[in-house]
């Protein structure tokens, strides 16, 4: 098989889909691999390393239509849907429940698209939680620099000093993500409550805390009362495949007190908070009524290095799978990988994805494999 990565070109986005030992494995069992040239540099990878590995390294269009397996790492952007087509799979991260435009391009490609995020095991989402974890980690790493004046904060230091309180960070959803910014927020000294609306995620996150934070059972009158005294406030809340559920209003904003700093990693899939909308790391910050919002979409991005082989560590058992069988003949075998399938013979196959855009052509996966 033909399988190509590409280099990155979402703003300050230097991750990279393949890693050179990843390369050399597929080589070696048989398959031609495209890596656009300098399309690892900033994760660590040189063209050498690739080349090295058996790479043939070409440009942006010839990586693309080379390709009957493409990997990426962030979801095409409008410059890439002109490479879209009917022969190729798509790996990557999509979010396509957040985003029509992405979404119409696949359909009208026929491209299928297999979807990082929606990936289902027995474990949970096994392509998404590495993300996950590292961007929770870096949620209260924004909270400890955005608070500080040189950044435009009101001067707070996340975890106090003698004699000084502790800011108070509350992280909205106790997954993957809340759990890691929790960790990470207590590690820093602040003072944390967790809210979930899951009992047993609740007891759960009691015993791995261990009394060190608050873990609260989310309501209106709770998350109201939590919100008029945060100084951070993450929004942590997922639902496989489907837009965010935004859970905090407008209205909210004049709950928080003055210098409260929002941080929304919930933005991939549209936002935590009525007031999100994308940012990135070149301009992360934007108000609206005063209250300072952060909503970077590629937050592991940030660590390139760090999260490319967090991520690739996940994706290449499944990418090698794809390679060997062929992307249909693994989607018939294999129901994790089919729990990926997002878009296929242009149609919309995810039940999430449909569902937040219920106007546009939707199908079964068995039903489109039938033709």
């Amino acid at each position: 098989m033909r399988i190509s990565t590409v280099k990155e070109i979402k703003t300050r986005e230097a991750r990279v889909g393949i890693v050179p030992a990843g390369v050399a494995v597929l080589v070696q069992d048989g398959h031609d691999v495209f890596v656009e040239r300098d399309a690892g540099a900033v994760a660590g990878f040189s063209d050498a390393d690739y080349e090295d590995a058996g790479a043939k390294l070409v440009d942006q269009a010839e990586a693309w239509a080379n390709a009957e397996l493409l990997v990426k790492v962030k979801e095409p952007i409008a410059e890439e849907y002109q490479f879209l087509r009917e022969d190729l799979t798509l790996f990557t991260y999509l979010h396509l429940a957040a985003d029509r435009p992405l979404t119409e391009a696949l359909l009208n490609a026929r491209t299928l698209g297999i979807a990082y995020e929606t990936v289902q095991d027995s474990t949970g989402l096994p392509l998404l939680t590495p993300m996950s974890e590292i961007a929770g980690r870096l949620a209260a790493h924004a909270a400890a620099t955005y608070l500080t004046a040189p950044e435009g904060g009101p001067g707070r230091l996340l975890g106090g000093s003698p004699g000084v309180a502790p800011c108070r960070v509350v992280v909205i959803g106790g997954g993957v993500v809340g759990t890691q910014a929790a960790l990470l927020a207590l590690g820093m000294q602040a003072e944390v409550t967790v809210l979930d609306t899951s009992g047993t995620r609740i007891r759960e996150l009691d015993n791995l805390l261990n009394g060190r934070a608050r873990v609260v059972m989310s309501d209106p009158a709770t998350l109201a009362h939590e919100l008029s005294t945060a100084d951070v406030v993450i929004g942590a809340v997922l639902v496989p495949g489907k837009a965010a559920p935004q859970v905090v209003s407008r209205g909210d904003l004049a709950l928080l007190r003055q210098g409260a700093l929002l941080i929304d990693v919930a933005i991939d899939q549209g936002g935590a908070f009525e007031t999100s909308r994308p940012t990135t790391y070149a301009d992360p910050i934007y108000e609206v009524d005063g209250v300072r919002h952060y909503c970077v979409a590629n937050m592991p991005g940030g660590v390139p290095q760090s999260s490319t082989r967090a991520l690739t560590n996940a994706t290449f058992p499944h990418l090698r799978r794809l390679a060997s069988l062929g992307p249909y003949r693994t989607i018939v075998e294999d129901p994790v990988l089919a729990s990926g399938v997002n878009t296929c013979g242009g149609a919309i196959i995810h039940a999430g994805v449909a569902e937040a855009l219920p106007e546009l052509p939707h199908a079964s996966l068995g039903s489109m494999l039938s033709i």
